[in-house]
């Protein structure tokens, strides 16, 4: 009996013992990391003293005077980098005014026909058409919502407008998918690849939607092309996530059972 309880006593006491054990390498990460910022903050204080400033001068160059007298000229760091970006955006919009002209041509035509068929049929048809849609995806509550609010444009003369925006969300969302989609399958599958875009989904989305209208107005000029171009950017982002979130929440038994069928994996 003595030697069963001292086995259960160094049994309880083991795992607190491992726990300290494993936390040993993460403090001493911690305390090298604090030591680090430390002696970095010596050094810079006793080299530059308190009021120590970013270097943002690149290069100096004195300018003699008709006085006789001598002018410094400084050029920043932001000087230097703003000079390349522009020259590279220069250089990207006039080399590749190709296929930015081909896809805003693209884009333009689509919304023409669109726009046209959609302005072709009666306005009834559209409003029956699009509560019986919102009926469907929200039952009777949202389908009044649209009847109403499609019946508002009409009468305040807003309809012209109303069938431009929709042809531009039919031609986005269609896009958006069309991009998604594939992504979103392949974070699906692979690890790797749902690493790497995590982090940049999270920055897209955490942008507000206007500026990707930058982009947009500097490659593809002021116009339809330009919102439909940022509608895209601002759309794929949750098309990946869900399509990834969907695929990965699928059941084992679910797959299991679509292989036995014969399903491919």
């Amino acid at each position: 009996m003595i030697a069963e309880a001292r086995d259960e006593r160094a049994g309880a006491e083991t795992p607190s013992l491992r726990a300290r054990l494993t936390t040993l390498p993460i403090l001493s990460q911690w305390g090298a990391g604090l030591v680090s910022i430390a002696v970095v903050s010596l050094v810079c204080f006793a080299v530059w003293g308190p009021e120590m400033e970013f270097p943002t001068t690149v290069s100096t160059t004195e300018v003699p005077t008709d006085a006789g007298n001598t002018v410094t000229l400084k050029k920043s760091v932001r000087q230097v980098t703003g000079t390349w970006i522009d020259d590279r955006v220069d250089w990207l919009t006039r080399e590749a005014d190709w296929m930015f002209g081909g896809l805003s041509s693209g884009v333009a035509y689509s919304l023409v026909k669109i726009e046209d068929a959609l302005k072709w049929v009666p306005w009834p048809v559209i409003i029956v058409g699009l509560a019986l849609l919102s009926y469907a995806v929200g039952r009777w509550l949202l389908a009044a919502f649209t009847t109403g609010a499609m019946l508002y444009f009409g009468f305040m003369g807003l309809w012209e407008n109303t069938i431009d925006t929709i042809a531009l969300m039919v031609v986005a969302v269609v896009i958006s998918v069309a991009i998604g989609l594939p992504i979103g399958v392949i974070a699906s599958r692979n690890r790797l690849v749902d690493n790497i875009i995590r982090p940049i989904l999270d920055a897209m989305q955490t942008m507000p939607s206007f500026v990707y209208l930058l982009p947009g107005v500097l490659f593809f000029g002021l116009g339809a092309p330009a919102g439909v171009f940022a509608t895209i950017i601002y759309a794929v982002p949750p098309v990946i996530r869900l399509t990834n979130l969907g695929i990965r929440q699928v059941s084992t038994e679910v797959v299991e059972a679509a292989r036995s069928f014969g399903s491919s994996p």
